[in-house]
């Protein structure tokens, strides 16, 4: 799956999650928290968000394990998609090649390990 098509599933994730009735969002929030714990746990230290976006690729069935773990008599809280997108959207934000809302370019991510003093 390509990056780009990967982002837009989180954003659309991250929408559902957020137009939640509240009641239920506070079921789903809970169990995004969790996921994202997985991810820093799967992931470990730095990444990419090609590398975010592979281990998506790779499969999430995991991520319905963790809220059934999380809210094992809340089956409305075990909408994978709701709350993995919503989860993916918000670890993309720990990437190293994200910055300002968006994924940076390999050309922004050489000028800024240039030193500044060229001199």
């Amino acid at each position: 799956m390509q990056t780009d098509t990967a982002l837009q599933l989180w954003d659309e994730g991250q929408r559902r999650l957020r137009q939640a009735e509240p009641a239920e969002r506070v079921k789903l929030e809970r169990v995004t928290d969790a996921v994202v714990d997985e991810l820093r746990r799967r992931l470990g230290g730095a990444f990419t968000t090609d590398e975010l976006a592979a281990l998506y690729s790779a499969g999430s069935d995991w991520v319905l394990d963790v809220a059934m773990q999380v809210a094992p008599h809340d089956p409305d809280a075990w909408d994978a998609q709701t709350v993995g997108g919503a989860a993916f959207a918000r670890y993309v934000r720990e990437a190293v090649d994200w910055s300002g809302g968006r994924r940076r370019t390999r050309q922004e991510l050489e000028e800024q390990a240039e030193p500044l003093d060229r001199g």
